[in-house]
């Protein structure tokens, strides 16, 4: 089967995205933080949203492991309006979320990692290797009503030192708004990573 994103161990390819605060920034900006979560996201997605103050909660409580959160939009607007750059800082201004927002508008960098949904979670450890792939929990639209919580799990055993003991979950959420494709041109079993 083809492979349509990055695998166990792969390095983090770098990026040069414009942010929401005005800035510009690329892998090196986080060369500080002892492991980097890179995650697609949206500004309109039920399954961003839903799951959102629960992404915050996370940050927050892994901020102090060294753990630094970078989340990037790579929707289309052409596909969805709402995903373009001034409805980013608008929601970013509202939101105040924990992390840095990028807009990765020729979506080179959702090709380079393979997002397959958003949101879609990648870990990785201080030398950017890749040490965790997929969802956040397993109901990012209904967050209460979840019943695994995968990003925050493989956070604490990074952070403790210990293998991560599931390293791939099936991302859960809207396909990335691909430009000039159609929205399903994934083969399904695109995101079977397990």
């Amino acid at each position: 089967m083809q492979k349509f994103t990055l695998d166990i161990g792969d390095a983090a390819p770098d990026f040069k995205l414009p942010a929401t605060d005005g800035k510009t920034y690329g892998l090196p900006d986080f060369a500080k933080a002892r492991f980097l979560v890179v995650f697609f996201t949206c500004n309109h997605c039920p399954f961003v949203t839903g799951s959102d103050e629960f992404t915050r909660a996370t940050a927050n409580r892994f901020k102090e492991h060294g753990v630094a959160f970078v989340g990037i939009n790579s929707n289309s607007e052409n596909t969805h309006p709402e995903d373009d750059f001034e409805h980013m800082v608008e929601r970013m201004r509202e939101h105040q979320f924990p992390w840095v927002y990028l807009r990765d508008q020729s979506q080179d960098t959702a090709r380079a990692y393979g997002a397959l949904r958003t949101p879609h979670f990648f870990v990785f450890n201080q030398e950017r290797k890749l040490l965790y792939t997929g969802r956040a929990m397993d109901n990012p639209r209904d967050p209460h009503k979840a019943t695994t919580h995968d990003l925050e799990k493989a956070l604490s055993e990074a952070v403790a030192g210990q293998p991560v003991g599931q390293p791939k979950t099936n991302p859960i959420g809207c396909n990335v708004k691909w430009d000039g494709k159609d929205a399903h041109w994934m083969p399904p079993e695109a995101c079977d990573l397990v």
